[in-house]
């Protein structure tokens, strides 16, 4: 447990109130895992990868749990705000870190607009809402994002309003966002529950053989929302600077949440598949042609009950359907805000994100600032279908950080204080690493290709940040520390693009332009792309260790945060 002392310097350091105690950072992480993923996921899943999506649940669920438990050790040991945009920084430097860091702002600025689309499919549902969503595109109409953006607005002034008021309003949203699913699935369980559905349409393992089932169920992981679904455990340490008792609450509430999560949705998957009406699962003809069911895809859990007659729980699941996907999306509006606080902190991006309020200590200009980049998101792509695998790609990417950080810092410092120390951590380290480049190529050529159009991007804007002298601590540029990241992302890239998993992005085209974009011919057969992907990810995982920044430029990093735990020499 830190000091008195200690916290009140972490607190001048990090310039945010240390109010959020362990049920807080847990409803935190807790209340943004359980958002639009239910509400759509269990339909995209099934579409996928029928019945057999509950494999896919269960998979995602372990790898997850996996860098939750990285996150842990972590997070424990660096109670910062914006956190996996730091680790990296500390354990590689300059370049790494900014790196990483730009792919936690992008999957947290991504995630708001993709709730509140959300919200807004299902408001469509109701008697005077059929003109906020277009079931043919399954996107939103032009008036449907106008009042996404509303809904965001309304983010950010509850956001401004203070971190505390958040804290207690998030902690009574999430206890209903928790109650109703629980709900849904004890409702159909016990009334309308059919088992004959696990064996319609080819059965449990829908596709039918050994090279399409595996597929299905590892191309569901990402582009079903599963893995969506079940990101949100890191917002507990994204809140790490506001904690007050971080390095014994940050690891349970990390822990706790992902656990939680990962029973809930599979439960959720099992209800939903066995609630459809057999009708319903005829009518489509596959299980893929769910989606194209007008008004289950736009508002999937809604309709189920609808159409089994349970009326009540219809209403319910629609007024869930607002409330829970806002209370993710103004938990992600924070986050994003606190990731460029840190990011600011690192000196990759100008002062002006680290300007709080005097009286609630709120970042303004960043909670803005990821308004408006939550609605460039929104605009081109106003669709949940649309957007969650370019979400997913960007958090795993962040993700991997974390075991790099971890991996480095495990050898760099292994005097360091750690509240909860991961077992077998050297062992589990490179695991997670390995098991999130899975993620990431499973995403596709299509999404991965914009993903690293959208780093690009990034990348640029820090670099004007730093030849302007927008941040008097704009850092040395720590090249050595980082010459695998760079190799890594083209080498990925390279077997992504000859890999299995190129169509169902976000980007398409035919003749010459398809095979330029989209990638993903199967020209690598399947089970060896995923030997080769472990092979490269173990290879870059190493070379990272290897080239970890110096002892001594550890210390000046984590100096600031990290006071009574380094050692004096």
């Amino acid at each position: 447990m830190l000091t008195s002392t200690v916290e009140r310097q972490v607190e001048v350091d990090e310039g945010l109130k240390r109010t959020v105690g362990f049920f807080g950072l847990l409803w935190a992480s807790e209340g943004s895992i359980i958002g639009s993923g239910w509400l759509f996921g269990a339909l995209a899943a099934t579409a996928l990868a029928g019945p057999g999506s509950l494999l896919s649940w269960l998979i995602a669920g372990a790898i997850v749990i996996v860098l939750a438990l990285v996150h842990a050790e972590l997070g424990g040991m660096f109670a910062v705000t914006g956190g996996t945009s730091r680790y990296p920084h500390y354990a590689y430097g300059s370049v790494a870190g900014a790196t990483f860091g730009w792919f936690s702002y992008l999957q947290a600025a991504a995630v708001a607009p993709i709730e509140a689309i959300a919200a807004v499919t299902y408001m469509s549902t109701t008697s005077w809402g059929g003109f906020l969503y277009n079931a043919k595109t399954l996107t939103l109409s032009a008036d449907g994002t106008l009042v996404a953006i509303g809904l965001m607005l309304v983010f950010v002034i509850i956001n401004i309003v203070g971190i505390r008021w958040f804290a207690h309003t998030n902690s009574a949203v999430t206890t209903w966002k928790v109650i109703i699913p629980i709900l849904a699935i004890l409702v159909f369980l016990l009334a309308k529950f059919h088992g004959s559905n696990f064996s319609a349409d080819g059965g449990f393992f829908y596709g039918g053989t050994v090279h399409t089932v595996p597929k299905a169920i590892m191309e569901a992981i990402p582009k079903g929302g599963i893995v969506f679904a079940l990101l949100g455990f890191e917002q507990a340490v994204q809140l790490g600077g506001e904690s007050r008792n971080p390095q014994r609450d940050l690891p349970r509430a990390v822990i706790w949440s992902i656990l939680i999560g990962v029973v809930i949705y599979v439960l959720v998957q099992f209800a939903f598949v066995g609630a459809l009406s057999p009708s319903t699962i005829a009518h489509a003809h596959t299980w893929g042609g769910l989606t194209k069911t007008a008004l289950l895809s736009g508002s999937p859990y809604y309709t189920v009950a609808k159409v089994a007659g349970l009326i009540w729980l219809a209403w319910i699941l629609r007024l869930d359907a607002v409330i829970s996907p806002s209370g993710t999306g103004m938990i992600y509006l924070t986050s994003a805000s606190r990731i460029s606080f840190g990011l600011s902190r690192n000196g990759y991006i100008p002062t002006a994100f680290e300007k709080t309020t005097e009286k609630n200590r709120v970042p303004v200009f960043a909670v803005a600032i990821a308004f408006v980049v939550g609605i460039l998101f929104l605009l081109p792509f106003p669709s949940w279908y649309r957007l969650v695998t370019a979400v997913t790609a960007s958090s795993v990417l962040m993700y991997c950080g974390a075991p790099l950080a971890l991996g480095a810092l495990r050898k760099s410092k292994p005097e360091l204080r750690r509240p909860y120390l991961l077992p077998a951590g050297s062992v589990v380290a490179p695991i997670a690493f390995v098991l999130g480049n899975f993620i990431v190529y499973w995403s596709g050529w299509s999404t991965y290709s914009a993903v690293m159009a959208g780093l690009i991007i990034g990348l640029v804007l820090m670099t004007v940040s730093y030849a302007l002298k927008l941040n008097p601590r704009r850092p040395q540029l720590d090249w050595a520390a980082a010459v695998w990241v760079f190799p890594w992302l083209i080498g990925l890239g390279l077997i992504i693009f000859f890999g299995n998993y190129g169509t169902g992005g976000i980007i398409g085209g035919t003749g010459i332009f398809k095979t330029v974009w989209v990638g993903g011919d199967g020209s690598i057969p399947i089970w060896w792309d995923l030997l080769i992907v472990a092979g490269w990810s173990l290879f870059i995982y190493y070379m990272a260790i290897i080239r970890r920044l110096p002892e001594r430029q550890t210390d000046e990093y984590i100096a600031g945060v990290q006071g009574v735990d380094t050692p004096h020499h």
